[in-house]
């Protein structure tokens, strides 16, 4: 038996389908005529549907490597969908079937030779890290392993001549990806399936055809298949947070201000890098979240913090917005001093906090204003900052 790489657990998706049955209301795509393009490049949140998948495998730690299956046409598309996404291999062609698709994603990776293939669905975004878990701990003693979910609906089965009867209802399922399979298993099914007439409609029914038993877990209800245009809609909550900051000047030669280093000749005085602009918006994001405040998750009192990268306090904010499964609307921030100028570093700001939060920078305003030297900033004597942050969660009613 060929030994296994490090890369134990690797992601396959599936993102080759053209999606017939799917039409997106106007205005929700990556181009205005964009109505007819597959559902794995509909925007969703702002972002590619496809994009959410990976990033779900992208933050999980056990998750070593992602590989994609595309159309020939979307090369370019997939190119914005991934951007970022630091895990994927370079991307491949799919067949004309699902089932020649997850066939070329497999022996794409027989020089990695995994030990764990988890197959999922482009189509689905809504991928929990939970979920994905589960299924690597099944995976530990068994070969194949899919997430269902019980059905809540009476199932009939008519027959030829229109006669039904009920179906135990206790004893079906519905079945979800990512599906999960020991890499070696799930390849030797494929090859074997090459030369069979018939085709499956998921890879767990391929295994079970050549006598591997499949075992279940708990599936999850938020993690849907986009099937048509309507899917990608979702009911939601808004909520508003602000934040203020405010640091006195000292002796330096710069100031750190949304992540940026502007010459001046001062620079400003904290425990952290005191880059009070992201200070302001961290605790904006928190207080949409009802999250404290950032004194209260990083104390002054932990010596870690002591002139810390302010980015991590706004990363760690970001963070939390997405275990909630909400995401950041928009962000204006207003900067106030007299010195140093920041119209020049603007879009700079901008640019960067667009990258912190892996946000469009069309959601982001940076502005800067003086008081008429009146108070501290009038006479120069430091820098404040106020932000105030719009965030959409899943309404919870």
């Amino acid at each position: 038996m060929p030994q296994h790489s490090e890369n134990q657990n690797i992601a396959l998706i599936v993102a080759a389908g053209r999606g017939h049955r799917f039409s997106a209301s106007a205005g929700n795509t990556l181009h205005e005529t964009a109505s007819s393009l597959p559902k794995q490049y509909q925007l969703l949140k702002g972002a590619p549907v496809l994009q959410h998948a990976l990033k779900a495998f992208e933050n999980h730690k056990l998750i070593s490597h992602i590989q994609v299956v595309i159309h020939p046409d979307d090369l370019d598309m997939y190119a914005v969908a991934s951007l970022g996404i630091t895990k994927c291999l370079p991307a491949i062609y799919g067949g004309a079937e699902r089932q020649a698709s997850v066939f070329e994603g497999l022996k794409a990776l027989q020089n990695l030779n995994p030990q764990n293939i988890l197959v999922h669905d482009a189509a689905r975004p809504h991928l929990s890290e939970d979920l994905i878990s589960r299924i690597l701990a099944a995976l530990e003693t068994s070969p194949s392993v899919i997430p269902v979910l019980p059905l809540s609906d009476t199932v009939k089965l008519f027959h030829d001549d229109q006669t039904s009867e009920t179906l135990p209802r206790d004893r079906l399922k519905r079945v979800q990806t990512p599906q999960g399979f020991y890499y070696a298993t799930l390849l030797e099914a494929h090859e074997k399936a090459i030369t069979m007439e018939n085709t499956f409609t998921d890879d767990a029914s391929l295994v079970e055809h050549f006598g591997t038993e499949v075992v279940s877990v708990e599936g999850d209800e938020k993690n849907i298949k986009l099937t048509v245009g309507s899917d990608l809609m979702e009911t939601l909550e808004y909520r508003t947070g602000s934040g203020f900051d405010a640091h006195r000047f000292t002796n330096g030669d710069h100031v750190m201000l949304c992540g940026v280093n502007i010459p001046h000749d001062q620079t400003l005085e904290g425990h952290s890098d005191a880059d009070v602009a992201l200070h302001a918006l961290t605790d904006a994001l928190m207080g949409a979240l009802a999250a404290g405040d950032i004194g209260e998750h990083f104390p002054m009192s932990d010596a870690t913090n002591k002139e810390r990268n302010s980015e991590d306090f706004l990363k760690y904010a970001a963070n939390l917005v997405t275990k909630q499964r909400a995401h950041i609307i928009n962000i204006d921030l207003t900067i106030i001093c007299e010195n140093p100028k920041i119209g020049p570093f603007r879009q700079k700001m901008i640019q960067r906090l667009a990258a912190i939060l892996e946000i469009q920078e069309n959601r982001i305003s940076v502005k800067a204003t003086t008081t008429e030297k009146m108070g501290f900033t009038g006479r120069s004597e430091g820098i404040a900052a106020q932000a105030v942050t719009s965030i959409a969660f899943p309404a919870r009613f």
